[in-house]
């Protein structure tokens, strides 16, 4: 007896595009059980129908990153692809920290969409190859992300105060933080004030060169 189709839930606020993924999807062996035209909708859908993979389009209303992070709250279970035509840096690397699985660009070729998801479904990242480039451009920048996860420092915060103090090092302002994390500036700098009180330090930089100072 042959395995139930992997179930999906489109995103996206163009009709006409949502019909062709469907077909793409449909054809390759998925099962299409739902479409969202906006971020709200796209997270209601997937509580509804709890599917394999939702896949979102970045800008349409109610925003795709902001639905990306809440699916990944509500059902981790659930993998997260975005379908989009940016190429940005920014909405990249905020899709993945919302938790996406996958970032494919809508001048992919429609009929390699079942493969992508499979991979996905695998365990694979589905990330073009000229934007895996970026990544790692970005993780060999200098001066970037060089916090010391592992220094007794670390070890000290919660996972969501060393986020805030991963950004904050990155060279993020306190605003631009909370708009990465779906949080307020109210939120950030309460993070903020319990970090430098758990490493008694007086301010936020002081606090970044201790994180990269693993001899804490």
């Amino acid at each position: 007896m042959s395995a139930e189709p992997r179930r999906v839930v489109i995103a996206d606020d163009h009709p006409m595009l949502r019909a062709h993924i469907r077909q793409a999807l449909e054809t390759g062996g998925f099962e299409v059980c739902a479409e969202a035209a906006t971020g709200p909708q796209a997270v209601r859908l997937a509580q509804e129908h709890q599917p394999d993979v939702v896949l979102l389009d970045i800008h349409m209303p109610g925003g795709g990153i902001r639905a990306a992070a809440e699916v990944a709250r509500q059902l981790p279970e659930v993998a997260i692809v975005m379908l989009t035509v940016s190429r940005d840096d920014n909405d990249l690397f905020d899709s993945l920290r919302a938790g996406a699985s996958g970032y494919l660009l809508k001048d992919t070729d429609p009929a390699r969409l079942p493969a992508a998801l499979r991979g996905v479904l695998s365990g694979e990242a589905a990330i073009p190859r000229s934007l895996v480039a970026r990544i790692l451009d970005e993780f060999r920048e200098p001066g970037r992300r060089r916090l010391g996860r592992q220094s007794k420092a670390a070890g000290l915060l919660t996972s969501r105060e060393w986020e805030v103090m991963a950004l904050l090092g990155e060279g993020l302002s306190t605003d631009d933080v909370a708009k990465r994390l779906f949080l307020s500036p109210t939120t950030i700098r309460v993070h903020i004030s319990s970090v430098l009180r758990k490493l008694r330090v007086k301010d936020r930089q002081s606090a970044i060169d201790l994180l990269r100072d693993d001899s804490f």
